[in-house]
């Protein structure tokens, strides 16, 4: 059988790695300190937290950017919680103006397209975080984990525009394991994962499997067990599996840079 203890690590040696990697990183490139969007998720709050003990609070801006009827309050209520605790300057963006003027001028748009909707509204998070980036002398710190990574459940120059990813190798239960070591409050740990894009969005819905059966799918399959194997481990369907590993193979070019002609070498 395939359960999560499979993938239980190491808790205060992978937290000093991570904030050993944003150290350096930040110091590497000349830079002050960082910025990180928080939404009020797991991820956003774990990477807060570890960029705040590797770099000193005053070195760290967090940037929260409702909006409105689709933003849940709590969510603003954990971020105001959670960067009070770390003693961590966070500004509050209302976004809803600046998305409804670009609704308003696109082209092609469609209000019923809900994901490409969505997709801009994380691209507008992006260029938002560079500018304080910008002003500020700062990284931008992502915090996709390896399961959204793996699967291509972020967006490209959105939430996927960043400068360094320290979660990026961890699936997301162990996320949850990082986030019990660090007391993030409950009320985060256990909310349902989303990506806001439109009101009650889930990503477990959207994706069509619990981050539970996502994470030991993308498991084996690193281990190289066959589709068969997975379900018969899993106790679970090899439709499913398939469903998910797919969706890797067809996501592969969000994960790498943009591919270059070399003609360097062309001849006549």
């Amino acid at each position: 059988m395939l359960t999560t203890k499979a993938l239980t690590i190491n808790v205060p040696k992978t937290v000093e790695k991570i904030e050993n990697f944003i150290f350096s990183e930040v110091k590497k490139a000349g830079l002050k300190g960082a910025v990180v969007t928080v939404s009020g998720g797991i991820d956003s709050s774990v990477t807060l937290a570890l960029a705040a003990r590797a770099l000193g609070p005053k070195n760290v801006r967090a940037i929260t950017m409702p909006e409105r009827d689709i933003t849940p309050e709590g969510d603003i209520t954990d971020v105001m919680r959670l960067t009070e605790a770390y003693d961590v300057t966070c500004d509050t963006l209302e976004i809803t103006p600046v998305m409804r003027v670009i609704r308003e001028v696109l082209p092609l748009y469609d209000p019923s397209a809900l994901v490409p909707s969505g997709n801009i509204k994380l691209r507008l998070i992006m260029m938002i975080a560079y500018h304080y980036a910008n002003m500020l002398n700062s990284m931008v710190i992502g915090s996709s984990n390896k399961t959204e990574w793996l699967t291509g459940y972020f967006t490209k120059y959105g939430d996927g525009g960043v400068d360094i990813m320290p979660l990026a190798d961890l699936y997301k239960c162990q996320i949850r394991q990082i986030a019990r070591h660090l007391e993030i409050p409950r009320t985060i740990i256990e909310k349902t994962p989303s990506a806001g894009f439109w009101p009650g969005q889930t990503d477990e819905r959207e994706i069509g499997a619990s981050y539970d059966i996502l994470d030991l799918v993308l498991y084996g399959d690193e281990r190289r067990y066959s589709d068969t194997e997975i379900a018969e481990r899993l106790g679970t369907e090899q439709s499913l599996v398939r469903r998910i590993l797919n969706r890797v193979e067809a996501n592969e070019h969000k994960r790498r840079p943009p591919l270059i002609l070399r003609l360097s070498d062309a001849t006549d």
